[in-house]
């Protein structure tokens, strides 16, 4: 489910020093996720989960504070009225998401991920919301680059 997001780096590295360091993030999620999900039990190691939480948090906040500021003051540098609007459009479920992610943390915080069952089903839905938010991202990165790659070779 998250395989076909990791070619992300592919695709945009490059645009930006920052979304690629973002992009690199992504990819340590990515497998920090693979493990804990892949771990026999599913949260047997507490170490791991609280890895996996720490980086969750780093790269749903770096979303927030950094590589969207960053994408809307392109978008609005360029003129780009598609990606505001798209960027509009997005973020609110990219929000939700968040919300639902930051709970998770949470909750493991607190110490309540000692049931397997409950764990692994919020962890499986995590993976599915990652999934669905990656896609958000990238659709988001795809319509800035394009647009901004498109202007810099009618300008050069």
């Amino acid at each position: 489910m998250l395989d076909s997001c990791q070619n992300a780096q592919e695709r945009w590295g490059g645009v930006h020093q920052l979304i690629d360091r973002w992009l690199k993030e992504r990819g340590e999620l990515i497998q920090a996720f693979r493990t804990l999900r892949d771990a026999k039990p599913v949260f047997a190691d507490k170490d791991q989960n609280r890895d996996f939480c720490a980086i969750l948090v780093d790269y749903v906040s770096a979303w927030h504070f950094e590589i969207s500021e960053q994408l809307v003051s392109e978008a609005k540098a360029f003129g780009d009225t598609r990606g505001l609007e798209l960027a509009t459009q997005i973020s609110p479920r990219i929000d939700e998401i968040t919300q639902f992610a930051l709970a998770f943390n949470d909750h493991c915080d607190k110490g309540d991920c000692s049931d397997p069952e409950r764990f692994a089903k919020k962890l499986g839905e995590l993976g599915s919301l990652l999934h669905e938010r990656f896609e958000l991202e990238d659709c988001l990165i795809e319509v800035l680059h394009n647009a901004h790659s498109e202007e810099d070779a009618v300008e050069a």
